[in-house]
């Protein structure tokens, strides 16, 4: 990556692609949107295939450009801070883009800046995902922490059957270990209670009733395609 500070000069007619199209199903998330992202879709611990470090995930659908967590108006349920921020990275107190990343291939509908140089709404939207995801990093990797140091993260199999033939195997996907989290004793859940984390972890582990839910209605979406 060749990173740039974002300029109102330098990037005055760069244009950019919506997210969505872009991002991967299971999406970065942190502590703060855990309540919000449960309330619309299945939440999960993976891996970072290069460090090998947990990371919370919301599944947002069961292929790119496919998603199932959209509402009736066509917008999204919950909309993760990493949609939003996609190609652009915190840089100190400034923000940096990648030049390169395919949000910025030619074709964007999205501009940065309007002609007055001022922030564009997507820009705003970028700006605000950015500094979410900073404020609540630190909480996120806490949480995580906690989860592994009491041994609460378990590996979960999911394999799903469509009505058009395809089967779907989900891996490297982890949960809650809700029978496990029973075991502890009281003053290690109140321990869990009073640093917060009690409360995004039965999230977790309540959120895996959309894997269903998206099934379905994926299934639905194929009938009416047919």
């Amino acid at each position: 990556m060749s990173l740039e500070l974002l300029d109102s000069d330098t990037h005055a007619t760069v244009r950019m692609h919506l997210g969505e199209a872009m991002a991967d199903p299971l999406v970065r998330i942190v502590t703060s949107e855990i309540a919000a992202a449960a309330a619309a879709c299945p939440l999960f611990f993976s891996k970072h295939a290069e460090s090998g470090a947990f990371y919370v995930g919301a599944l947002t659908g069961f292929r790119r450009g496919e998603p199932m967590i959209d509402s009736p108006d066509g917008r999204w349920a919950f909309r993760p801070f990493e949609i939003d921020r996609l190609g652009f990275f915190a840089s100190g107190d400034s923000i940096a883009l990648d030049p390169d990343h395919p949000r910025f291939a030619v074709g964007g509908s999205e501009a940065l800046f309007h002609p007055d140089q001022t922030p564009t709404a997507a820009l705003r939207a970028v700006q605000k995902a950015i500094g979410g995801l900073m404020a609540s990093a630190a909480a996120t990797e806490a949480f995580i922490a906690a989860m592994l140091a009491h041994r609460l993260i378990e590996p979960i199999d999911i394999s799903l059957a469509f009505d058009d033939g395809e089967t779907l195997r989900l891996d490297g996907l982890y949960t809650v270990s809700l029978d496990a989290l029973s075991e502890l004793p009281d003053a290690v859940v109140m321990g869990l209670f009073r640093a917060g984390h009690l409360q995004p972890a039965f999230a977790l582990a309540g959120s895996l009733h959309h894997v269903a839910l998206m099934a379905r209605r994926r299934n639905a979406r194929l009938t009416q395609i047919g």
